[in-house]
């Protein structure tokens, strides 16, 4: 099962602040989308709602067969539906500190999808194969490196068996070589068919991974397309900007 996604003139603010204004985007199943701006420009704000984190005030989001509507005018059955059917990683890892690697990986699918502890616990041995953490399953995050803890993360979304993650600057404390670690699972993930939306500043990885890159600034679209028409031959004088400043 993969579902498209659709916002239509989505618009959130916070107090008198507009972080979201009017914006509508198609993401067809399996396509990365990499989300570029400055900070403050609605990038993570546009990821929590897409997951009924965060609510907004007018418009509406299609996931699939499901509708989130502003104001939190939402069914309870269609949140948690897209809440489980898209992983959301955050920037700060957000594993269970007093449980260990395989235990942060079977919480979820034995808590709120009822799955048997022996399916859950082949499930996160098969999880963590993939992202290069088994020989870590008994170990706690304390004793993890950052790009360690982000791959248990991408597993532990991956363990609820999504169509999608939703990434929210998952590398951006991270050094140059663990960078590489965790961008390397999401471009395998990419090439299973996976609907990634990520907000990054990895503009190299937008380039060589993503199908569509989109500029936010000020809560509205400025720019969208391939990369190579984005990136490299940006329209706006503001989005020129941006890209010279991130990749100094």
């Amino acid at each position: 099962m993969s579902w498209p996604i659709v916002l239509r003139n989505v618009t959130k603010r916070f107090g008198e602040r507009t972080i979201l204004d009017n914006i509508s985007l198609s993401i067809p199943p399996g396509e990365t989308v990499a989300l570029i701006g400055p900070s403050g420009g609605g990038k993570s704000t546009l990821l929590r709602c897409l997951n009924g984190l965060n609510t907004f005030d007018a418009g509406d989001i299609e996931i699939g067969p499901h509708r989130l509507a502003p104001d939190a005018r939402n069914s309870s059955d269609d949140l948690q539906t897209v809440r489980r059917s898209f992983g959301m990683i955050f920037q700060d890892f957000q594993l269970f500190p007093h449980m260990s690697v395989r235990e942060n990986v079977v919480e979820a699918p034995t808590r709120v999808l009822g799955l048997p502890p022996k399916d859950a616990d082949e499930r996160a041995t098969r999880l963590l194969q993939r992202v290069g953490m088994a020989a870590h399953a008994d170990a706690y995050p304390q004793q993890l490196s950052g790009g360690q803890k982000q791959r248990v993360a991408i597993a532990r979304a991956l363990a609820m068996e999504p169509v999608g993650l939703l990434c929210d600057e998952i590398t951006s404390a991270l050094d140059p070589e663990l960078k590489n670690e965790v961008l390397s699972v999401l471009e395998d993930l990419k090439r299973d068919g996976l609907t990634l939306i990520l907000v990054t500043h990895e503009i190299g990885f937008a380039r060589r991974a993503a199908d569509r890159v989109v500029m936010l600034c000020d809560g509205k679209i400025l720019e969208e397309g391939p990369p190579a028409q984005v990136l490299d031959q940006p329209k706006s004088e503001r989005l020129g900007l941006f890209l010279r400043r991130v990749m100094a």
